[in-house]
């Protein structure tokens, strides 16, 4: 399984204003692991960006001057994402970008050329409803630095997203480990995930000894004033013994 989570800066709000994209960061997941096989593209827009806009990104006509157009990398930009599932924080912002600048240069819409678009911030949103789900919150909740993050940046979102993906999507409740170790064929050693079997796992009595043991420890709780909270436990306690 193979995905790209992609960001995008541009020099506004609206294609349909003339708006372009100046920058494309894509992160590449192999079957849900960081392979570090990235795509960084800056790109002249042939326009100043916005003001809001830049106070965002910081990226300066100046800076991007010299930098290639969007026809210009075209080509390389589709054979990275070709055949993958895309992901983005608010999708369908960079989607109607990517549109846009594909129409201009009749290539269609970026559907074509990928496997299918999915929308973090509806993913993130279907799980903590009602609580923030920007790019920053959702790495505060899932412990995830992003102190180096003073401006927007393409890559660096694309790169931070790609943790958030990750933790938000990593499936608590399937993470037994299986090793299969027979030798056998070029799978030897290989992890497979299976669904969590209590049944199997090993129930250890405590012997005569730490049961003794036990109810000394009581009574000096006992002595120290009260009485000790694992006293409610003990009509569950098999005959002989304090319950373990």
């Amino acid at each position: 399984m193979r995905q790209i989570v992609f960001d995008t800066e541009t020099t506004g709000l609206k294609p349909e204003d003339g708006n372009r994209i100046i920058e494309i960061g894509c992160v590449e997941l192999v079957n849900r692991a960081l392979t570090g096989k990235n795509l960084h593209l800056y790109l002249n827009p042939d326009r100043n960006s916005e003001e809001g806009a830049l106070a965002v990104h910081g990226l300066t006509s100046e800076f991007l001057a010299d930098k290639p157009r969007f026809a210009e990398v075209v080509d390389e930009f589709l054979a990275f994402i070709q055949d993958a599932e895309l992901i983005a924080h608010n999708a369908s912002f960079d989607v109607k970008f990517f549109n846009a600048e594909l129409d201009r240069i009749g290539r269609g819409e970026i559907a074509q050329y990928c496997a299918s678009i999915t929308d973090s911030l509806q993913h993130a949103r279907a799980m903590f409803p009602g609580k923030r789900n920007s790019l920053d919150a959702l790495c505060d909740r899932f412990g995830i630095s992003n102190a180096h993050r003073t401006l927007h940046g393409a890559l660096l979102d694309s790169e931070l997203l790609a943790e958030v993906w990750l933790a938000m999507t990593r499936g608590q409740d399937a993470l037994l480990i299986e090793t299969d170790n027979t030798g056998a064929g070029p799978d030897r050693d290989t992890m497979a995930l299976g669904a969590f079997d209590a049944s199997v796992l090993p129930v250890v009595a405590a012997d005569p000894e730490e049961l003794a043991a036990h109810a000394a420890y009581l009574k000096e709780l006992d002595k120290a004033g009260g009485k000790a909270v694992w006293r409610a436990y003990e009509p569950l306690a098999p005959e002989g013994g304090a319950i373990v």
